[in-house]
């Protein structure tokens, strides 16, 4: 044990939330996704959990190696990575699988998929820490600084927004939450709250002229109706969640004694929080809530701490991301918020989310394992 706790680096807590997710993970797919293996498997209930299993190790592995990078250096990687994924956005727009009315998806061997915003997000989210460092010295001016912070801004959220409104919405609100903190005009960070609204009402419009054009707005139209008006016809899969959540109880029903995963439609994604309340009760929806703010806690603390600019601005910018979609997902399972299908960061079955999830964290490890690097170093040349 301490051989293994020598090799890894950075803030002990969060490897420690990072582990407690990822078994709270394997045991809900496994106990969720049993009616799917008899569906699409012939009973081989082993077979989901496995694949969540390779998963979630290959995501550690990624995480593992991303925390071993100098954080510094992933701001030359990532300038190169925005280049391709714009075009892969464009490209998955067009060519993409087609899923649930939308293209959000490439197809990869072993049945596997690659969604392109996960790589978009965390891209954008790169660029913005370095532009914001860079332009320190003339934030404030328009031309110089926030105009091609901007544009990219715009671009990568106007490609995922046809298909993934929720994704948009979330890049698009860390980016204006990077934005505040990097100290960029508040009437600039204004005007692009406007051309996001009114890009939004452009789409709604059209898609009411032209329903067969942009047939995802009309499906998040219907969902925000259905949640003001709370009809029980049109809302099954919330229904269904508050039911699980009604019956959780304090203690929840135990491991694998759900009833509701037989009726609760995705309670191994999108409504896998509603699916672990059920199986561990209010105490286990308050620990996932609490480990997740624990997560954003030490992001902060790692921020006041970074040696430079562009390390908080990247911690911050992820951690952020990665918080807000999780609060997200969890008031939609409790019927706060209308149906968005985000995954539980984490937790949900997933492919590339879970992987681009680990290697954001891997990068808020780097910042981590810098500054315990230069106070070492700071305690050695007191000492000397």
């Amino acid at each position: 044990m301490q051989y293994l706790l020598s090799k890894i680096k950075g803030d002990k807590v969060i490897w420690l939330v990072v582990i407690i997710l990822s078994v709270f993970s394997i045991l809900a797919v496994y106990s969720s996704t049993g009616s799917l293996a008899y569906k699409y498997q012939g009973g081989n209930t082993e077979y989901y959990m496995m694949k969540h299993l390779f998963i979630l190790l290959f995501g550690f592995l990624l995480m593992y190696f991303a925390h071993l990078i100098k954080y510094t250096y992933f701001s030359r990687i990532f300038q190169i990575a925005l280049y391709i994924a714009v075009p892969l956005l464009l490209l998955t727009l067009f060519v993409g699988l087609n899923l649930n009315e939308a293209k959000r998806v490439l197809p990869l061997p072993f049945g596997f998929t690659f969604q392109t915003s996960d790589l978009a997000k965390l891209t954008l989210i790169m660029y913005l820490a370095r532009m914001l460092t860079k332009r320190q010295d003339k934030i404030k001016d328009f031309k110089s600084s926030f105009l091609p912070i901007m544009i990219p801004i715009l671009i990568v959220c106007f490609l995922i927004l046809p298909a993934n409104f929720s994704t948009a919405a979330i890049l698009f609100t860390t980016s204006l939450v990077l934005l505040f903190i990097g100290r960029i005009s508040l009437k600039h960070i204004i005007s692009m709250i406007g051309i996001g609204v009114v890009v939004m009402l452009l789409m709604v419009m059209i898609a009411k002229s032209y329903p067969d054009l942009l047939p995802r707005v009309g499906t998040w139209i219907s969902r925000v109706e259905n949640f003001n008006t709370g009809n029980s016809d049109d809302n099954y899969q919330v229904e269904q969640a508050k039911i699980a959540v009604a019956s959780g109880g304090i203690i929840g029903k135990m491991p694998g004694n759900s009833e509701q995963r037989y009726f609760l439609p995705h309670p191994y994604s999108d409504f896998i929080y509603a699916f672990i309340i059920e199986e561990y009760g209010l105490i286990g929806g308050v620990l996932l809530v609490l480990l997740y703010l624990i997560l954003l806690f030490r992001a902060v603390k790692i921020v006041t701490k970074a040696p430079n600019n562009f390390g908080a601005f990247l911690t911050i910018g992820v951690a952020f991301s990665l918080v807000f979609q999780a609060m997200i997902n969890m008031a939609v399972a409790v019927n706060l918020l209308p149906v968005t299908g985000q995954p539980l960061p984490l937790v949900s079955m997933g492919g590339t989310s879970i992987w681009f999830t680990s290697i954001s964290i891997g990068i808020i490890l780097s910042v981590s394992k810098e500054i315990d690097k230069s106070n070492k170093n700071a305690e050695s040349l007191a000492t000397a």
